[in-house]
């Protein structure tokens, strides 16, 4: 009796096992096939969820005594066998989001012809270690021996970065020695100034270094959110002291209005939140826009403008997206 009850147990924790894994294996599926499973709404957004028409190649460089460790650069395959040049997207990463850990993100960004630079950091908000990314695929640029030698279009360069990224974004364009270099930027899900406060008070690699100003950007923005809880919060201003039950949400509406009214009206600039989607969404579930931007202010691809700008934006009137907001002079 006994040896069949162990016999039972033992089949019982294989097949947890087994569904465990298979578990595993489809959100590491969904992860790398992330534009598979969106649900993009308009002709635009669909067209750049999809991967593009480039295959993709990764080259990986040492940074040795950083706290990135190294670069990691995806760009079109057909690179190598070109004289084209091709323009540049830095990302800067999330809370503990090393570039290695969101390689399908990259990917499908140099499937649309872009050359796509990060690196391991896990703490970028200061945007050092973006300024980094860029001087060091820059100085590439100028290698005779680097397959990037003469490939980069160093007129269309952009920048994007979600969370603790998309302050890292702001940071590298408004406050880093190269910030200059830089044409548009998309910051995504970006830390309020709310919550740069609490976490400027804590020690380690956390404290310092939250703070962001978008009143000193002076290139294209296109700035999102998600409606979910841990993006909205539920306090409806910039205020510390909260009521029980209160939470300030990592980028609420207020902020993304804030950051979008001290820009200057000069600077064509975006706002909008994804519905029904939270913080931890942002990446995937904006990344058809997020391309389209950049295939707009990098590639001049008038048709990929059509998103944002015109009488007929197509975010502005997306199902998938809500408080949209366009400023183009």
């Amino acid at each position: 009796m006994i040896k069949w009850i162990l016999i039972g147990i033992a089949a019982l924790i294989g097949l947890v096992i087994v569904g465990v894994t298979l578990l595993v294996a489809i959100s590491n599926y969904k992860g790398a096939n992330y534009w598979k499973f969106a649900k993009p709404q308009g002709v635009i957004e669909t067209k750049y969820t999809s991967m593009g028409e480039h295959e993709v190649s990764l080259a990986e460089f040492d940074a040795p005594g950083t706290v990135w460790e190294k670069y990691e650069i995806w760009y079109p395959s057909n690179l190598e066998q070109s004289d084209q040049a091709y323009p540049v997207v830095v990302i800067a990463n999330g809370t503990g989001m090393k570039a290695s850990k969101q390689s399908a993100i990259y990917e499908h960004l140099a499937s649309w012809g872009f050359i796509v630079a990060g690196n391991e950091d896990e703490h970028s908000r200061t945007g050092a270690s973006s300024a980094a990314t860029l001087d060091f695929i820059l100085s590439l640029n100028e290698d005779p021996q680097s397959v990037f030698y003469g490939r980069i279009d160093t007129e269309n360069i952009g920048i994007v970065g979600h969370s603790q990224g998309g302050v890292g974004a702001i940071n590298a364009v408004t406050r880093q020695k190269n910030g200059n270099l830089y044409k548009t930027i998309c910051a995504q899900s970006m830390t309020s100034s709310a919550v740069a406060y609490a976490l400027n008070q804590l020690d380690g690699e956390l404290g310092g270094g939250w703070n962001c100003d978008t009143s000193t950007l002076s290139i294209p923005a296109f700035m999102v959110a998600g409606t979910g809880s841990a993006d909205a919060g539920n306090v409806e201003e910039n205020r510390l002291e909260l009521a029980e039950g209160e939470t300030q949400g990592i980028c609420p509406l207020w902020w993304l209005r804030e950051c979008f009214d001290v820009m200057p009206d000069t600077v064509p600039k975006v706002i909008g939140r994804l519905s029904g989607k939270d913080h931890g969404d942002i990446p995937f579930s904006a990344d058809g826009y997020m391309t389209a931007w950049f295939m707009y202010w990098l590639q001049g691809d008038e048709a990929a403008g059509k998103a944002f700008f015109g009488a007929d934006a197509e975010i502005g009137v997306s199902e998938n997206w809500q408080d949209v907001k366009i400023n183009f002079p």
